[in-house]
């Protein structure tokens, strides 16, 4: 028996997947429509979380912070059964993660931290990435819980928060990403280029493909044999920037990026590949 608790988009697929295998879960969510809602997929929902969590072997979350963790958990645990095991899939801090750990570890029960990266898709159809960190005998207990839920469920050793900073990373490349992209469609919109072009350019030339190529060179730390050298990159950075500038559109990305260049060349940098701006944080 399961209960889940956070029947957002993610969860409420994370339920569905679940009641396909065959599963018996129990839901809440604090609005409790959307827990409800489940009940048709075969799910039986509760309006007291207490309830929900009693009598199951496995606690899943997937709510919005640290403090909504700390405060459901809480207000849950009266009805926590000897041998429950709770699993969070909630994006958190590190230091949340690793003090849940801690604070339920001293009250008897098991918390381990298991953060996604899966959209509501990969939750229905199991797909996705899962990770998890801390103590191995505790993941070595859950592992076949975990590995029903996703396509691929990641390790990252026995540093409790380790998944949580991880999941931390990944997300701000994701954010970077779409940021770029923002600023990419802004410069194509101040050239006068369709997006449909961007669109199409996209389709045939996939630059994310070189990513694992890139941060390898990064990893090094060699930049002294550049295939794009900062005194050309950063050119082309001017040009982008005042081709938006001239059109009145902002770009909000780029110029930071150009700044930390300019303080690299001042610094000698200029011959250097360009990703040498990363030097620091390796």
């Amino acid at each position: 028996m399961k209960a889940f608790l956070g029947m957002g988009l993610l969860g409420s697929n994370f339920v569905k997947a679940m009641l396909r295998k065959g599963d018996q879960v129990q839901v809440w969510n604090r609005t409790a429509a959307k827990a409800k809602a489940l009940e048709t997929d075969g799910a039986t929902a509760f309006d007291d979380v207490v309830d929900a969590v009693r009598g199951v072997d496995y606690i899943h979350l997937t709510l919005k912070d640290d403090d909504t963790v700390n405060q459901v958990l809480e207000l849950a645990s009266t009805g926590f059964k000897t041998g429950v095991i709770i699993i969070d899939h909630t994006t958190t801090s590190v230091n949340g993660a690793i003090e849940r750990t801690a604070y339920w570890k001293d009250k008897g029960f098991t918390y381990l931290h298991a953060p996604v990266f899966m959209g509501p898709p990969n939750a229905l159809e199991s797909t996705g990435n899962m990770l998890v960190s801390g103590d191995q005998e505790v993941i070595k207990t859950v592992q076949d819980e975990l590995s029903k839920m996703t396509g691929k469920l990641l390790n990252f050793g026995s540093e409790e928060g380790r998944a949580a900073a991880i999941k931390l990373s990944g997300n701000h490349f994701l954010i970077s990403l779409t940021a770029g992209l923002s600023d990419t469609l802004a410069l194509a919109k101040s050239l006068g280029v369709p997006t449909t072009d961007i669109s199409d350019l996209f389709a045939v030339w996939n630059p994310g493909a070189g990513v694992p190529a890139r941060l390898n060179k990064i990893l090094t730390g060699d930049f002294g044999k550049p295939s794009w050298e900062l005194d050309m990159a950063r050119k082309d950075a001017g040009l982008m920037i005042s081709a938006a500038q001239e059109k009145g559109v902002k770009l909000n990305v780029l110029p930071a990026v150009a700044a930390e260049m300019d303080q690299w060349i001042e610094n000698g940098h200029g011959s250097d590949d360009w990703s040498v701006i990363a030097k620091n944080n390796i």
